[in-house]
């Protein structure tokens, strides 16, 4: 037996998620420091700077959603090709991930650099504002090559159940960025003196140190051309959730920055900063979401469906648990987490009811972000994909209209209602997704493989 199929398939699943999660964790933790110390660099470079990053991060996500997405999309069928003994297959979709980020890199970076100067006039009237977010949006945008590559390529390491080398590349490019940061924004050690330009060439600079290292193991021969457009096709049915997922967070984030620039520029602000400390406190959530997809993917191609259920469960019981601390530090402390980053006293009086409202929302938010990723690990990207159509577009947006209507501190109110809906929505697909008769294998024997590898579909019929 495989080492992959020893931990995916036999280990205690406490025991998978405590040594394949902890790497992941370590990792994002650097991450979500380097964010951090980014907007604490420009924000006491320019106010300005500070909102622009707040403008500019609906962009970013929808980059990291089609980078990571893609990735996701390999990873599944990889764990489910390696859960069926086909390591052949497993390897041909590897090796069609380079060629494929390479394309998605360069049609973004191309829409990126005519769209900024738009984008940037919807989202502020501020001359200065909108200058800062052409110039750092269209680095960080236009020369994300590493991040595409990045993404990929560590998800092929994490399908083989490799977790350190990404490990070790994300930690070496937030150093990276973090090292570089205060050099090139205040022009430092004979350095020119960049500004929040600076900001993002630290960035990117910080995506190609971490591919560089990811590219070892992570790159793989590409198959023939003729198996391109089939093996393609699949990657995105099983990726496209995690791209629908995390492109949502787009849209419902601009327009949520449309809705609070209605108010102010610092309303802006708030919800930029909040996103920062969320990258800082939902590192537990991403973490185990990471880990339970080769998992599960695994042992559903395994038809261990009773792994399956186990590995969900197991990371919503972690999950919530240390959450629980990123609420208390919401509710407690928050005019400290704001002054951290901004010394506006009119940002500080907006975030501090504002930080407490929407650490309400954390507990529920576990299931309601962890639902979505289960049902993409077993194929049903139907499910997935409403999941997060039901939370982005049908509640998010629309409800954060009703509230503000009411007025700014009723506005933060859609964090914890949208995500408690979202988690009950969830809850009532994962009661049909037991019932059906391969999980409950009354079709065991009849059903066939459990991913299959013909053209229509890699999943059970009921998953679609």
């Amino acid at each position: 037996m495989t080492d992959t199929a020893e931990l995916f398939g036999k280990e205690k699943i406490s025991k998978v998620l405590l040594k394949l999660a902890p790497p992941v964790m370590l990792a994002q933790l650097i991450q979500a420091l380097y964010n951090i110390i980014d907007s604490l660099f420009i924000g006491k470079y320019s106010g300005s700077g500070l909102t622009a990053l707040s403008i500019v991060y609906p962009l970013q996500l929808l980059m990291i959603a089609i980078a990571v997405g893609t990735g996701v999309g390999i990873n599944t069928v990889m764990a489910a090709r390696l859960g069926a003994g086909k390591t052949k297959e497993a390897d041909e979709y590897a090796g069609v991930g380079t060629p494929l980020a390479v394309v998605l890199w360069v049609i973004f970076a191309a829409l990126m650099w005519f769209f900024m100067p738009t984008y940037a006039e919807m989202s502020t009237s501020s001359p200065d504002v909108i200058a800062d977010v052409i110039s750092y949006g269209r680095i960080v945008c236009v020369f994300s090559f590493g991040l595409f590559l990045e993404s990929v390529w560590t998800k092929v390491h994490q399908a083989n159940g490799g977790m350190k080398v990404p490990m070790a590349a994300q930690i070496a490019g937030a150093v990276t960025n973090i090292i570089l940061d205060p050099l090139l924004i205040f022009g430092m050690l004979g350095l020119p003196e960049m500004g929040i330009s600076g900001a993002a060439v630290a960035t990117v600079a910080g995506q190609v140190v971490a591919a560089l290292i990811v590219m070892k193991g992570g790159f793989r021969r590409a198959p023939e051309l003729r198996k391109f457009p089939g093996h393609i096709r699949t990657i995105f049915r099983l990726g496209l959730p995690n791209i629908l997922m995390q492109a949502a967070y787009t849209l419902y984030i601009f327009g949520l920055n449309l809705i609070l620039a209605t108010f102010s520029d610092q309303a802006v602000t708030v919800l930029g900063l909040y996103y920062k400390w969320q990258t800082f406190f939902f590192i537990p959530l991403g973490s185990m979401q990471t880990c339970i997809v080769p998992v599960i993917s695994y042992n559903y191609a395994a038809r261990n469906i009773d792994r399956c259920k186990k590995t969900l469960w197991t990371s919503v019981i972690f999950g919530m648990a240390l959450m629980f601390l990123g609420t208390l530090c919401f509710e407690f402390i928050p005019e400290q987490m704001l002054r951290v980053f901004s010394s506006d006293e009119l940002v500080v009086s907006i975030g501090i009811p504002a930080f407490r409202i929407i650490g309400i929302s954390f507990i529920p938010l576990v299931t309601s972000l962890t639902f979505p990723v289960f049902f993409q690990a077993v194929g049903s990207s139907v499910k997935s994909s409403m999941l997060t159509v039901v939370r982005t577009v049908v509640l998010f947006v629309p409800l954060a209209f009703l509230f503000s209507r009411f007025g700014l501190d009723w506005f933060w109110l859609t964090y914890p209602v949208t995500d408690t809906l979202t988690s009950l929505v969830g809850l009532i697909f994962y009661r049909r997704f037991l019932r059906h008769p391969y999980v409950i294998g009354s079709r065991a024997q009849d059903s066939g493989e459990a991913l299959k590898p013909s053209r229509a579909s890699t999943v059970p019929a009921e998953s679609r």
